[in-house]
């Protein structure tokens, strides 16, 4: 079994790690976009053609799935995408966790990037499924970029411009954007400093990853042997890891299997 996986840069790691620790049997094609990213900046349509580059790129190595682990390109990509590759290749999108975020009713937050945050899109997301909780969206102004280089610095900063921004009473965050994901402990420590109290996160890597397996029709066996190969692409070319993928757990994980 092959399970693809496409965003900008680093953001696919946390999506892959689950897939990883799910099926470690499972060999992972990851195809990133170092030349062209950022690509929230982009237009709609400069989105999609960047993301179907990647997803071509990935699509030569025959995967059974493509995950776009990336929740700008699933906004703006995932129409293409599936148009494309299904159904020889079922497509999954990545949908921020405002659902089970909202379902004890507490007051809640979505951390996304600027572009993000504010969209219709998100909106909507908030409107079908806050059911009546407090949701206040929060724009996390360089995050993902300090994510992108593993500049701590720049992640703490950026952490904490977002947290003053988010009310103090808030229960429970949505990371709305796959690269925070990498960053769950840090953003979780200074959370609790500020509020006094633990403040539940909520990502979207494992439940894509299930879903992933689910539509190729196989079920979690962590138990199985590490046979699982790893393939990358870096903007079509092949390419190893990037050296910020190995300053976080999913990143090494991902690396110590390949090895």
């Amino acid at each position: 079994m092959r399970i693809a996986l496409v965003d900008s840069g680093v953001g696919l790691l946390a999506a892959a790690a689950a897939v990883r620790r799910l099926r470690p049997d499972a060999s992972l094609v990851l195809s990133m976009d170092p030349d062209g990213m950022p690509w929230g900046p982009r237009t709609p349509e400069g989105i999609a053609a960047r993301a179907l580059a990647c997803a071509r790129a990935a699509a030569a190595e025959g995967p059974d799935a493509l995950i776009v682990a990336c929740n700008t390109a699933s906004v703006h990509a995932l129409s293409a995408l599936r148009a494309e590759l299904e159904p020889a290749v079922p497509v999954i999108g990545t949908v921020p966790a405002v659902k089970p975020a909202a379902a004890g009713g507490a007051p809640f937050a979505v951390w996304a990037t600027p572009a993000t945050t504010g969209s219709g899109y998100q909106r909507r997301l908030i409107g079908e499924f806050a059911a009546g909780a407090r949701a206040t969206e929060v724009p996390c102004h360089g995050l993902a970029e300090a994510v992108e280089r593993a500049d701590e610095g720049a992640v703490r900063a950026a952490v904490k411009a977002a947290a003053e921004l988010t009310p103090p009473d808030t229960a429970a965050v949505v990371l709305g954007c796959t690269h925070y994901e990498l960053v769950a402990a840090p953003i979780r420590a200074h959370l609790a400093s500020v509020t006094g109290a633990p403040v539940a996160l909520f990502g979207s890597a494992g439940a894509v990853a299930a879903q992933a397996l689910r539509r190729v029709g196989a079920g979690p066996r962590p138990e199985a042997p590490a046979t699982g190969g790893l393939t990358v692409f870096a903007s079509g070319r092949r390419a190893a890891l990037p050296d910020a993928a190995l300053s976080y757990p999913e990143g090494r994980l991902l690396a110590g299997a390949a090895a």
